[in-house]
């Protein structure tokens, strides 16, 4: 054989062996060696110290920074929230004079120890929201050596997209959905007499559990990308019920909401949206 052939044959070995290590999952560690079970387990002892250690500091910063974190966590409560000022600039665009009534809802603490312990929780809830893009990127780390390398490439679009829904949702929660909900029940009274005190632990419990639904709704698009990958749902079946799925997006938005009209209309057009965008998601799937 001649050197010629030999250095052929070489580069045919070297381009078997690099496309057999881009088909092939990686689950070595960084020096090369395979890792086993509690090689994993410390790997991942050590990834959720990080993350603690992360989502701890930040939320010690927001700890500190008290007056500024809950005046935007308290500023939904207020009668003059940027959400209101927007409402009223649409409608007077339209020509008509709108204002929404001035309204004060006064807030309590029942507990001794409730507005110091309500403090640190809420502290710890947000140092996990702002830690949130990095645990994504310490869990995609963790996850990668096990994936082939095209599944990289789509977990990191994918985690991406779902981060970005939950965020969208999040500010749904925040400008939308959490001040006129907190507007329609902190305002509603069944007698003059009967005066509403919300506590500080009602108001903070509400603003969390309506954020973290609204986050999980506008999943849609993730979800709806997942059945169509598995078959279980098409681009003509979701187009052939539409108006089905309207009536159900009316009722879900209904339930998450106070029975009110405009907080119905305002919830039910981006989670209609969301399933629009479905469909075209499941249409580019096919």
């Amino acid at each position: 054989m001649s050197m010629s052939e030999k250095k052929k044959e070489q580069n045919r070995e070297e381009a078997t062996r690099t496309e057999s290590n881009q088909a092939e999952p990686n689950s070595t560690a960084n020096d090369g060696q395979l890792l086993t079970f509690g090689g994993h387990l410390e790997v991942l002892r050590k990834m959720l110290f990080r993350i603690l250690a992360v989502a701890g500091v930040i939320a010690i910063v927001v700890f500190c920074f008290k007056d500024v974190t809950w005046k935007l966590l308290l500023a939904p409560s207020q009668y003059d929230f940027c959400t209101y000022r927007w409402i009223e600039r649409c409608i007077q665009f339209l020509g008509y004079n709108f204002h929404f009534q001035e309204f004060h809802v006064d807030m309590i603490a029942t507990d001794l120890s409730s507005q110091f312990m309500r403090h640190i929780t809420t502290a710890c809830y947000l140092g996990l929201l702002g830690a949130s893009p990095y645990i994504l990127f310490e869990l995609f780390r963790f996850i990668s050596p096990a994936l082939y390398e095209n599944e990289r490439k789509y977990s990191v679009q994918v985690a991406l997209i779902i981060y970005l829904l939950f965020v969208f949702g999040v500010l749904m929660s925040y400008f939308v959905l959490f001040p006129i909900s907190f507007r329609f029940l902190g305002t509603y009274s069944v007698s003059e007499q009967v005066v509403s005190n919300i506590t500080l632990d009602s108001y903070i419990t509400t603003f969390v559990s309506l954020t973290l639904i609204m986050g999980v709704v506008f999943q849609l698009p993730v979800v709806a990308f997942f059945l169509g990958k598995m078959g279980v749902i098409n681009s003509e079946m979701l187009s052939k019920y539409r108006k089905h799925a309207f009536i159900i997006i009316m009722i879900a938005a209904a339930a998450i909401t106070p029975p009110d009209l405009m907080t119905l209309i305002l919830v039910t057009i981006p989670l209609y949206l969301l399933y629009e965008v479905s469909v075209r998601v499941v249409r580019r799937v096919e």
